[in-house]
């Protein structure tokens, strides 16, 4: 019996090690090849703990490129354009689950319909009203043409959905309105979906390159994505040192593997499910 038992965990185990093997090597890599000489990229076979510690690509990436100011631009337009989402968001789902009124489900095949427009479609007609509105090479072009998210109202109608009527009902007759029983009452119940908004939200705008390529123009407005592009387009007298690059892209993961560090215990199984039912 314990035999079958032992087999029946490796079987289970096994597979589980092998998935998050595949995911942590390239971080083991990418730190490997920080710390290497810049030549070590093209060896074969590759060393995975390296001879020589090349500490010093840390700080001569940092000085290679203007962190604290692509830190502040990355981090303040994906943090603005997770609020925005998540007000919008919730706005209408209220509207599209509390409110009646005449073809409100002929409004949400709308909504959801633009979940099916490639983003990149939207580029060319959002550029143009960037560019007349005078925003380029700004944080408002950065923020404010992703403030609504079909996505996002999906997921929080679907989450409005799950919250007991009898709840609202109760909260109307203690004389809440409109905006007390949004906030008061559906939104801390769906604190899940919010969760899981705000963190696909953030990840995905973090991770941005093409749209901030094109609004932006001047280094003091380069995103985390672009600078590091910039920095292995543009060769020193020695070629791209690789191992400054790789340094650079550890700068660059590490808040995301912070911020996924401190709020793991509220990406539950039931956070990342939520709104889906």
């Amino acid at each position: 019996m314990r035999a079958r038992r032992a087999l029946g965990a490796t079987l289970v185990h096994a597979p589980l090690l092998a998935a998050a093997a595949l995911v942590a090597v390239p971080f083991f890599w990418l730190v490997s090849l920080s710390l290497q000489e810049p030549q070590a990229l093209f060896r074969y076979p590759p060393r995975f703990i390296p001879e020589r510690f090349v500490w010093s690509s840390y700080p001569d990436a940092w000085r290679s490129l203007p962190f604290g100011r692509m830190y502040v631009n990355s981090i303040v337009s994906s943090a603005l354009i997770v609020v925005g989402q998540v007000i919008t968001s919730c706005l209408a789902a209220y509207g599209l689950t509390q409110l009646r009124f005449r073809g409100r489900q002929l409004a949400f095949l709308f909504i959801i319909s633009t979940m099916m427009v490639p983003i990149q479609a939207t580029f060319i007609p959002a550029y143009v009203i960037v560019s007349r509105l005078g925003w380029v090479d700004t944080f408002w072009a950065l923020v404010v043409p992703f403030v609504a998210s079909g996505f996002g109202v999906f997921l929080m109608r679907q989450a409005f959905l799950v919250v007991p009527q009898t709840l609202v009902e109760a909260a109307r007759i203690d004389g809440a309105g409109h905006w007390t029983i949004l906030t008061r009452v559906l939104m801390p119940l769906a604190r899940p979906a919010i969760i899981t908004l705000a963190a696909l939200s953030f990840t995905f705008h973090y991770n941005d390159f093409f749209w901030p390529l094109i609004v932006t123009n001047s280094a003091a407005m380069r995103t985390l994505p672009v600078g590091l592009a910039t920095m292995i387009l543009t060769e020193g007298s020695h070629g791209t040192q690789w191992n400054q690059v790789m340094a650079a892209d550890v700068f660059t993961v590490a808040p995301l593997f912070a911020a996924f560090v401190l709020l793991q215990r509220y990406l539950t199984p039931t956070s990342l499910t939520a709104g889906v039912k």
